[in-house]
């Protein structure tokens, strides 16, 4: 059965796809892109900043961790820099699992998405707010006894606090092996004016919340942070030349699962 893919609505994914300057997206998703644009004209850049970590955090993990899995949640459209191509450039044999909630996304990820042939990339269809879900269905692609890096970029800024998401990744975590590491940026209100943070909070671009430093940074407890800590996303071992806090309104984070698992 095709998937049903509701273009009446705006979708994250799409949204972002057409702030990146993509054409897999619909009227209601650039009619919404362009109403938070003109309160935050520098969303575009924050997108563009948002992959940008997305590489330098991969690569890292990658080649300074030894990590040869990741569980990438909130996948988005197939883009430039995909998680398994920046991961496989460095290890062909990196595995990679792929989880978004969009149907024209996986349409897209499955046709698009191929990896080296000496790694693996699969698919999953479910929604971060049901992570025993994909806690199983990764488990048919990723090694229970190796390090997984779990990749939760802008994607946490649309779950409410009614959603529970510190419990959300709180189960993703505690299931992950011992020196797994958790990536996560997350959009905040710390820098934007108050009619942007209106615009961006109204309701009318889907569910969310923004959050600051503080409660971006209790997404990592318990685990190790790695340097330099929760800072603006650009900061996070950016080029020295790279956009204000202000302009891209977004907090990045990369921490370690402890080495040998809680009694």
């Amino acid at each position: 059965m095709d998937p049903v893919i509701d273009t009446t609505v705006a979708h994250p994914a799409r949204r972002y796809d057409y702030w990146l300057g993509g054409k897999d997206n619909f009227a209601a998703d650039r009619e919404s892109g362009d109403a938070i644009a003109a309160r935050f004209p520098g969303i575009r850049t924050a997108v563009v900043e948002n992959r940008a970590f997305l590489r330098r955090a991969v690569t890292h993990l990658a080649r300074e961790a030894g990590i040869r899995q990741f569980l990438d949640v909130g996948t988005g459209l197939p883009t430039a820099s995909n998680t398994h191509e920046v991961a496989q450039a460095v290890a062909p044999e990196s595995r990679v699992v792929y989880v978004d909630n969009d149907p024209l996304v996986l349409v897209h990820a499955r046709a698009l998405l191929t990896g080296a042939p000496e790694g693996m990339t699969a698919y999953i269809d479910a929604d971060l707010r049901d992570p025993e879900r994909i806690l199983a269905e990764a488990a048919r692609t990723l090694d229970p006894e190796r390090p997984v890096a779990l990749m939760l970029l802008a994607i946490l800024h649309f779950l409410t606090d009614e959603d529970d998401p510190y419990a959300i990744v709180r189960t993703l975590t505690a299931a992950l092996p011992p020196g797994s590491h958790v990536v996560i940026s997350h959009a905040t209100a710390d820098w934007l004016p108050p009619a942007a943070v209106a615009e961006i909070s109204s309701g009318r671009h889907g569910a969310g919340r923004l959050r600051s430093r503080a409660e971006v940074t209790r997404f990592f407890t318990g685990l190790d942070l790695l340097d330099p800590g929760v800072v603006p996303l650009a900061d996070w071992h950016g080029e020295p030349a790279h956009p204000p806090a202000a302009e891209v309104s977004m907090y990045a984070g990369v921490a370690r699962t402890p080495l040998t698992p809680e009694r």
